[in-house]
């Protein structure tokens, strides 16, 4: 976990150092948040997807805190495989749908998960806590 999926997770979170990482994982993970890495043919890892199952008023979903590929394995099939991963992972759990927030300045990403057959259903808002 902290040689592979840290860094990629701290290169798409630059603000979150190794200990704010650590704690998060460990907390997100009793909340029931699954980590999901791919490796290319060398053993590194080049992807990584961080998921949970949330019942919602919605139905049931599969929620993706996380998507991020290595700078050197973009355009190489990663995260489009880490996607097909999550959507058979989505089904087999019983969930209606995969679900994301991404933003608004992040272009590429929107473009990728537009030709995934993703649609903008929702815009997510967002207030700070008293005292932040």
């Amino acid at each position: 976990m902290t040689a592979h999926v840290r860094p990629l997770i701290r290169a798409l979170r630059p603000a979150l150092t190794e200990e704010d990482f650590d704690r998060f994982a460990s907390e997100a993970h009793a909340q029931g948040l699954v980590f999901t890495a791919a490796y290319d043919g060398r053993g590194r890892c080049a992807a990584v997807a961080t998921h949970r199952v949330l019942a919602t008023s919605r139905g049931r979903i599969l929620f993706v805190d996380d998507l991020v590929t290595h700078p050197d394995h973009r355009a190489t099939g990663m995260a489009t495989a880490l996607m097909t991963h999550l959507a058979e992972r989505a089904r087999a759990v019983g969930c209606h749908r995969v679900e994301l927030d991404s933003g608004t300045a992040n272009v590429t990403a929107h473009r990728f998960y537009h030709a995934r057959g993703m649609t903008i259903a929702a815009l997510h808002f967002t207030l700070s806590a008293p005292g932040d």
